[in-house]
């Protein structure tokens, strides 16, 4: 059967302060007014049965994903007691969907990215199921092709069309590339973004891991094993914190395509317009812009005076931001934090986050 798990387990870091430990960058109204999870569950609509679509968020998040998504099942929200990266994430929730279900398939998408047009994202999808349906041992990435040569994205590298299906031999990962290598792979025409959606049978990627992280994998199938008995908690508690942290990429979709275990991996093609809303530059390419370059997210009240080419924002209507002769800065106001950063340094509001942590605990958090 197949089904479908978002991944909706991110803190948002690099968007703070707007994005808060008990206010996570995923239910955030970033999208038109929507949250970015909405967005995302709404993106599944006609893909899968209702009733197999799955969160798999960080257990504190859980509230907060139920109040946005009410309409998901009771046991859909799969809450991970700590973040173990992702390889632990699809790990637990391939193992999760596959205790009742020993052939499902399932999909592994996004909670913070835009995409359009959907349906050709839903076609991808499709495209995806369909080679697993059909090849068993495959594990399907998706590729977007690259707009720009972007330096903060990792890529694929694309092989040999795979007859009688819409994928492609991966022929290497590659880690993000400085301006000139992201250039030099734009001209090959061979590599495409790494999307970080996956579609996969549930008992292959277990299987997979199983050779690659066997403590993971057995501690995994154990939690699974008593998911749905009241030892469920403690049994997760005692497990999940102590597991390896490691990404599904190191962890598994690298290691296989160099071919260290029985499995290939495969990149279908996603045509779509694609957005990771990781970054404050990221979520201002949806914002409007003024004739001087400056973006804010059309509800932000600013006077920006002789200034160009940054981003304004605030959660609060009727505050004023005003500048003058400022150049390419972000500037984010909440009730309780101001930020401001040279918007070259935007990939930095992470280590900010931990030195705000540092110096003040979790109170600005």
């Amino acid at each position: 059967m197949r089904n479908v798990v978002i991944l909706a387990g991110g803190s948002g870091t690099r968007l703070w302060p707007l994005s808060r430990d008990d206010r996570p960058k995923q239910v955030l109204p970033l999208a038109a007014g929507e949250s970015l999870l909405r967005v995302a569950y709404n993106r599944l609509q006609g893909l899968v049965e209702p009733a197999n679509i799955y969160v798999c968020t960080v257990g504190a998040y859980a509230d907060v994903v139920r109040k946005e998504l009410p309409e998901l099942g009771p046991h859909a929200i799969i809450g991970e007691p700590a973040r173990r990266d992702t390889a632990n994430a699809v790990g637990l929730a391939s193992a999760v969907v596959a205790r009742n279900d020993p052939d499902a398939v399932v999909a592994f998408v996004g909670s913070d990215h835009l995409i359009s047009p959907e349906d050709e994202f839903r076609a991808a999808i499709e495209n995806g199921f369909a080679v697993v349906e059909q090849r068993p041992r495959s594990l399907v990435t998706f590729g977007i092709e690259p707009t720009h040569p972007h330096t903060g994205l990792g890529y694929i590298e694309r092989g040999t069309a795979i007859d009688g299906t819409a994928a492609f031999v991966v022929d290497r990962f590659r880690e993000k590339p400085d301006l000139a290598t992201a250039e030099e792979y734009l001209a090959t025409g061979r590599f495409w973004w790494n999307s970080g959606m996956f579609v996969w049978r549930a008992e292959t990627v277990l299987s997979v891991l199983d050779e690659l992280l066997p403590e993971s994998a057995a501690n995994l199938r154990q939690v699974a094993s008593v998911w749905d008995t009241p030892e469920r908690e403690a049994t997760l508690a005692g497990i999940y914190p102590n597991l390896r942290k490691i990404s599904v990429d190191y962890a598994v979709m690298e290691p296989a395509s160099q071919g260290k275990v029985d499995a290939e991996v495969v990149v279908v093609p996603m045509p779509v317009h694609w957005l990771d809303v990781g970054s404050w530059a990221a979520l201002a390419g949806t914002y409007s812009s003024d004739p001087n370059g400056n973006r804010t997210d059309g509800t932000t009240l600013s006077c920006l005076l002789d200034s160009h080419d940054n981003i304004v924002v605030t959660d609060d209507p009727n505050h004023l931001i005003a500048t003058v002769g400022l150049r390419s800065h972000i500037i984010v106001h909440t009730k309780d934090v101001t930020m401001v950063c040279p918007l070259s340094d935007g990939e930095r509001v992470k280590d900010l986050v931990a030195q705000v942590q540092s110096d003040h605990a979790t109170k600005y958090l």
